[in-house]
């Protein structure tokens, strides 16, 4: 593997925390966050930099498509692998499944490195506490999505 971004070693590490991983798939699945968004958001307030509505509306139209045509596919087959069908041998079909997950976390990875190549961290927002900035950053994510 290339060599990775600190933010995608940030997200490795908060996912381990305890919750997070339970919590990332609520808020995926019954609120459409994207949550490499979110953990971008996240890791630029870990940055110090607090984020405007236009700076996320910025980052998700860059990752979109890529979000759209590979990771989303990616995730609905590796789901639909886990009761394959009749036809297909159980054994089988896992080890396909746990070969579509590493390809799905690799396009969730090159999601998190594009997000992280589109301009510096002290590019983004304004220079802010990181927990201020953190606050700021998910009600900014709330308000992309409407659930404010």
């Amino acid at each position: 593997m290339a060599d990775v971004s600190p933010f995608w070693t940030f997200s490795l590490a908060l996912y381990r925390t305890p919750g997070v991983p339970a919590a990332c798939i609520v808020l995926q699945d019954e609120c459409g966050v994207d949550v490499n968004v979110l953990l971008f958001a996240l890791w630029l307030a870990k940055e110090g930099r607090a984020l405007r509505s236009d700076d996320l509306a910025e980052a998700d139209l860059a990752i979109s498509a890529w979000r759209n045509e590979a990771v989303r596919p990616l995730r609905a087959v590796r789901r639909f692998l886990r009761e394959p069908h009749a036809a297909i041998e159980s054994v089988a079909a896992a080890a396909l499944r746990d070969k579509v997950k590493a390809v799905e976390l690799e396009s969730e990875r090159l999601q998190q490195e594009a997000l992280f190549a589109l301009k510096p961290a002290a590019n983004w927002g304004e220079a802010c506490d990181p927990a201020a900035a953190a606050a700021r950053n998910t009600d900014a994510c709330a308000a992309m999505l409407k659930v404010v």
